[in-house]
């Protein structure tokens, strides 16, 4: 029997989902610096996809559909706008004369320096600049995206993107200069530890006892599960794993766990964090399958609890 045809609904679907594959480190790197946080940013890449492929299913004419790339950054920067704003106020922003900022396909020294700046930059320090600012910033010194695409992106021209982009890059020098030194470990919660030794110690019963009968599980790319059943499973993967050890970590201002392939290893492949309940965890948030968010994270690991192989 032949495959019956596929839809054009269907094929731009297959199309997003394979485009979203390869766009999520980048998407990534976006929204993690316009909200300041690696954990946050992955929110709002996973809130991006979700919302792309209910626009997609609820197009009377795919065909319509845009460009799939510049529609994904433009959901992703008007959903971290949102949150955005509903954390404050922003400020408005004049837009001062243009300066004269070059798009050569072989910038000069100093713009060189710039965005190796911009690039070098701790993630958390782009939320001290405007909105406006911070986009330009990322999406030029950042993405390398072309000035035109970034002012249709933005919905501004493209002497506005030339403006808000030269007084970002001054903002950005003066945050890095009046920077204090990196952040430290705090102290490990009972919790936490607790959770981190029973899966050292691979005890799995245990920590299945730990689940709230509601517990719900996101590992990015997959679709969530819910309930201490369907979650518990989840452990069921990981001891089918040898080696794999955890340590309790800070990330972004929050507690999380670093998860290394090796104990001897030297560097964490991903992070786990997680909510808890009355003693119990809600929800357990899994980065295996988007280890792209710790790449630009600023994770510093619980001293007393760093394997065996890493320094410090």
């Amino acid at each position: 029997m032949n495959a019956e045809p596929s839809s054009p609904a269907s094929d731009r679907r297959a199309e997003l989902l394979a485009l979203a594959g390869e766009l999520r480190p980048e998407l990534h790197r976006y929204c993690a610096r316009l909200m300041g946080s690696v954990i946050d940013g992955e929110d709002v890449v996973q809130d991006t996809l979700s919302r792309a492929l209910v626009a997609l299913r609820d197009l009377e004419n795919p065909e319509e559909t845009p460009s799939l790339r510049p529609w994904l950054f433009r959901i992703a920067h008007n959903r971290a706008l949102d949150l955005l704003r509903s954390r404050t106020v922003r400020k408005a922003e004049p837009i001062e004369a243009a300066a004269d900022i070059a798009d050569p396909a072989n910038p000069d020294p100093v713009e060189v320096l710039m965005r190796r700046e911009a690039v070098n930059t701790a993630v958390s320090r782009f939320a001290e600049l405007p909105t406006m600012q911070r986009s330009v910033v990322i999406l030029k010194d950042v993405l390398d995206e072309p000035l035109k695409e970034i002012a249709a992106l933005l919905d501004i021209t493209v002497d506005a993107v030339k403006a808000h982009l030269a007084r970002g890059r001054a903002r950005l020098r003066e945050i890095n200069a009046q920077a204090g030194p990196p952040a430290q470990a705090r102290p490990v919660s009972p919790a936490v530890a607790h959770y981190v030794a029973l899966f050292n110690q691979q005890n799995w019963d245990a920590l299945r006892a730990l689940l709230a009968d509601d517990v719900k599980l996101q590992q990015s790319t997959y679709a969530s599960q819910a309930g201490a059943a369907e979650v518990g499973r989840f452990f069921t993967f990981y001891a089918g794993y040898d080696g794999v050890w955890l340590a309790p970590a800070w990330l972004d201002g929050r507690e999380v766990i670093a998860v290394f392939a090796d104990r001897n290893d030297d560097k964490p492949i991903y992070v786990i964090w997680l909510e808890w309940r009355d003693g119990h965890i809600s929800f357990i948030h899994d980065t295996r399958y988007a280890r792209y968010v710790i790449a630009d994270a600023e994770l510093v690991l619980a001293p007393d609890h760093k394997p065996a192989g890493t320094a410090g």
